[in-house]
């Protein structure tokens, strides 16, 4: 029988506060070391770039799974947490628990080596922790061990090394009191955004992995509070809710998608991070969110053009709940969780596997944001008025960081007026 441990993904706070098309290198600050800086990185860039297209892959196979598993429900979760938290746990995985781990990780191990994969992580992790300015990114990871066991001095060292990992002495036998220990640690780690993250542990735990992020974003235009009124949001043919909606008119990254009959607007934060709002016809949501991939993500972008538009967005808080072994198992990553699993690199012996993973994030989206300081008060003079947008029934939204190309968040907004 295997000593079991949990592991828990943690997504936090999403404060998106709203728009405007980015200048060039309008995150570059006026710091003295600026060339060194940046071609650090660059070089960072460049070992994670290797990573981002099976990440970008993880996430959009991950969110078909779960989409599947809650068809008509708020979804709000952080693929490049899960992809860290995993990639770190292979560290210490041998054998096909390891190979499994990777593969559904969607990495190619014929094209990209273990050792590029752990150091193409610890690259965005580092990049991602380290914004230029604007956002604010937290990412890290965190183990809690039981005294009786004796991580391997090598996994510790680079899991530390790779994965920024802090450890901890944990008593499961006291729940209660181990409970209160990681949840605080979460809670303090995602600005209080995170709470009650593990409940109702087993005393049989051995070890808790916990990932989380914490992003909290300007818009770079913000939307004026005078201009939020409240309006209608159409959830289904049966249902329609009353939701503040934020307005504003301006130039605005716009598509529309004729394949797949959806409406894309860009809005960009300060700083690195950039929001892709997709909203598809009435009731067709479901074509849009199983045919979703990174190459049409690609489309979009290379597709985007500046347009006039009366944009209309939900203010909102949602947060998204999983205990994603299922979804994982689906996805080829079975051994971990069962009697074959070999974890032998973590502990020095094979009587170790996974017993429960859980995922938690959270979304914030309103009108806050710092004011640009150039006026931009002409860019509204129109003798015609200008075409409304307005995000008022279930619709995506994407949240990347620009710098890495990464996918930081998926969501799927079915109904704004519930929060989890």
């Amino acid at each position: 029988m295997k000593t079991t441990f949990y592991m828990s993904l943690l997504l936090a706070g999403l404060h998106a506060v709203a728009h405007g098309q980015l200048p060039p290198n309008h995150h570059n600050g006026h710091d003295p070391d600026e060339p060194k800086h940046h071609m650090h990185h660059r070089v960072e860039a460049i070992a994670c770039l290797k990573l981002v297209p099976n990440n970008a892959d993880f996430a959009f196979q991950f969110f078909k799974e779960v989409t599947l598993e809650a068809p008509n429900k708020n979804i709000f979760f952080s693929p490049v947490s899960i992809s860290t938290a995993f990639a770190m746990l292979a560290l210490g995985a041998r054998s096909t628990t390891q190979t499994q781990i990777l593969e559904g990780l969607a990495f190619n191990l014929t094209e990209i080596q273990e050792k590029e994969i752990h150091e193409g992580f610890h690259n965005l992790i580092h990049m991602l922790s380290h914004p230029e300015s604007g956002v604010q990114l937290n990412m890290g990871n965190a183990i809690f061990l039981t005294e009786k066991l004796k991580p391997v001095k090598k996994f510790l060292d680079d899991a530390k090394a790779l994965y920024q990992l802090e450890a901890f002495t944990t008593d499961f036998y006291n729940p209660t009191e181990a409970e209160k220990q990681i949840n605080d640690y979460i809670e303090r780690k995602t600005h209080g955004k995170i709470t009650d993250l593990v409940k109702d542990m087993d005393p049989q735990t051995v070890m808790l992995l916990a990932s989380f992020v914490f992003f909290k974003g300007n818009w770079e235009k913000p939307f004026k509070p005078e201009h939020t009124e409240e309006r209608e949001f159409f959830v289904d043919a049966e249902t329609t809710v009353k939701v503040p909606m934020m307005h504003q008119m301006g130039r605005f990254d716009f598509y529309f998608d004729e394949e797949l009959s959806c409406t894309v607007v860009r809005l960009h934060y300060n700083g690195s991070a950039t929001a892709f709002l997709v909203l598809p016809p009435k009731g067709k949501m479901k074509q849009l969110e199983q045919t979703l991939v990174k190459e049409t993500v690609r489309k979009w972008s290379d597709h985007l053009f500046q347009s006039l538009l009366s944009l209309y967005l939900p203010k909102f808080s949602i947060s998204g709940s999983y205990e994603i072994m299922n979804t994982l198992s689906k996805m080829g990553i079975v051994d971990v969780f069962t009697d074959q699993a070999d974890l032998s690199g973590i502990t020095g012996n094979p009587d170790l596997k996974v017993s429960k993973v859980v995922h938690k994030a959270a979304l914030d989206v309103d009108e806050r944001g710092t004011e640009a300081a150039a006026a931009t008060a002409d860019e509204i003079m129109t003798l015609s008025l200008p075409p409304t947008i307005e995000f008022n029934h279930p619709f995506l939204m994407l949240i990347f960081d620009r710098d890495t190309n990464s996918t930081l968040f998926i969501g799927k907004i079915v109904n704004p007026t519930i929060t989890s």
